[in-house]
C-alpha cells in the first residue's frame, strides 16, 4: 500500500490550476480585482492570488502589468455596443454624442478604469473597432481631414478625464448629502472672499457650484460644447 505525502497535495492542486490557466481567465480575474479594489490594486501578484496560483504562472500568458491593464480595458470595451449606430451625415453630431455616452456608462461601471487610458492610446481589437466607428461617423460628415485627425483625441481626453474625475468625487462622497454639504461649503467660501477684490467670483458663487445639477448634466454640457465646436471649426 502506497502512503501519499499530504504535503504534496497543495503543490499538485496548484499545478493543475496552472495547466488550466488562460489569458482569458487572467483578464476576468483582473477585472474582478479592479471592480472590488480599483486600478492600483491590479498587480500580477494580486491577480495571481485571485486565481490561487503564483505570479510566475501569469507571465506565460501576459508579459507585464501594463499589458494586463491594456487587456482589461479592451475587454471592458467589448461590452459597449455601438453596432446600431449607422454613420449618417445628417445625424453625425447626435451619433458622436450617443457614442460617447455609451462608453462613459461602461467606464463608470468599473471604478477608476478610465485612469488606465490617461496618457496612453488604446490599441486592442475592441478599441480599434470603436475608433473605426467614430472615424466613420466623422468621415461621412465630410469634415476636413485635419479635424477628423484631431477630434477623436480631443473627445477621448474629455471622456477619460471627466469619467475619472467623476470616480474621484464619488469615492470622496459617502452620499448625496455629503456632496450637497461640500457644494454649500464651497459656495460659502467663495462668498466669504472680499467682494472688492473678487467681485465676479463673489457674484457668481452660486452658479459655480450648482449643487442641484448632476454629473450627467455637466458631462452633457461639455460634450455639447465639444461637438458643436468641432462642427464650427470644420465650417471655417
Amino acid at each position: 500500500m502506497t502512503v501519499r505525502d499530504p504535503r504534496r497535495r497543495p503543490a499538485r492542486e496548484r499545478l493543475r490550476r496552472e495547466r488550466h490557466l488562460s489569458r482569458e481567465a487572467i483578464i476576468e480575474a483582473a477585472i474582478r480585482v479592479l471592480d472590488a479594489e480599483g486600478v492600483d490594486a491590479v498587480t500580477m501578484r494580486r491577480v495571481a492570488e485571485e486565481l490561487h496560483t503564483g505570479p510566475a504562472s501569469l507571465y506565460a500568458h501576459i508579459d507585464a502589468k501594463d499589458e494586463l491593464l491594456a487587456a482589461i480595458y479592451d475587454q471592458v470595451m467589448s461590452s459597449v455596443d455601438v453596432s446600431d449606430i449607422k454613420p449618417s451625415a445628417a445625424r453625425w453630431q447626435s451619433q458622436i454624442k450617443e457614442f460617447m455616452r455609451r462608453f462613459r456608462r461602461v467606464l463608470l461601471e468599473h471604478r477608476d478604469l478610465a485612469k488606465v487610458q490617461l496618457g496612453t492610446v488604446p490599441s486592442g481589437e475592441h478599441a480599434a473597432q470603436a475608433m473605426e466607428k467614430m472615424l466613420a461617423i466623422l468621415d461621412i460628415a465630410k469634415l476636413p481631414p485635419k479635424v477628423i485627425g484631431y477630434a477623436p483625441d480631443l473627445l477621448a481626453q474629455y471622456l477619460t478625464a471627466s469619467t475619472y474625475e467623476h470616480y474621484l468625487w464619488r469615492e470622496q462622497a459617502v452620499n448625496e448629502a455629503d456632496m450637497a454639504g461640500f457644494h454649500q461649503e464651497l459656495q460659502e467660501y467663495f462668498e466669504s472672499l472680499p467682494a472688492s477684490e473678487y467681485p465676479t467670483l463673489h457674484k457668481l458663487a452660486p452658479l459655480l457650484v450648482q449643487a442641484d445639477e448632476s454629473e450627467d448634466t455637466r458631462f452633457e454640457f461639455g460634450l455639447d460644447i465639444l461637438v458643436k465646436g468641432i462642427a464650427a471649426h470644420a465650417r471655417k
